[in-house]
């Protein structure tokens, strides 16, 4: 996700290797909306507290349901040409429940949907 949204292009990311379905189309189009903008992140993500609350390991589509505390402090809303800081508003959330699906796929596990629980953590 890093990446994806600090470089402008988008190529270098290579988030399919990692994302699949719903995640994969909604990180692209929103980090396709940021850079339409004129906007990049740059910093570090951080996740905390994982959790696995779910998990199928024995059916067709072998899953889990994943929870963590996602910390995007670090992770900074850039102008991409001068580098120099977005506003944004005061009371937003940089520390965050997500709950996320992961699937396993042939290649490997994928993450296949992520959803912020709106609370701080």
């Amino acid at each position: 996700m890093e990446k994806l949204y600090a470089d402008p292009t988008g190529k270098s990311a290579h988030l399919d290797q990692y994302a699949a379905s719903a995640a994969l189309k909604n990180a692209e189009a929103d980090a396709k909306r940021a850079h339409d903008r004129g906007r990049i992140y740059i910093g570090n993500v951080v996740l905390t507290e994982q959790r696995v609350t779910k998990a199928d390991l024995t059916g067709r589509v072998p899953n889990a349901t994943v929870t963590s505390c996602l910390d995007i402090s670090n992770w900074h809303t850039v102008d991409a040409d001068t580098k120099k800081p977005v506003s944004l508003p005061s009371d937003r959330l940089t520390k965050y429940l997500i709950s996320g699906t992961v699937q396993r796929y042939p290649e490997g596990w994928r993450v296949t949907s992520d959803e912020p629980q709106g609370k701080p953590c």
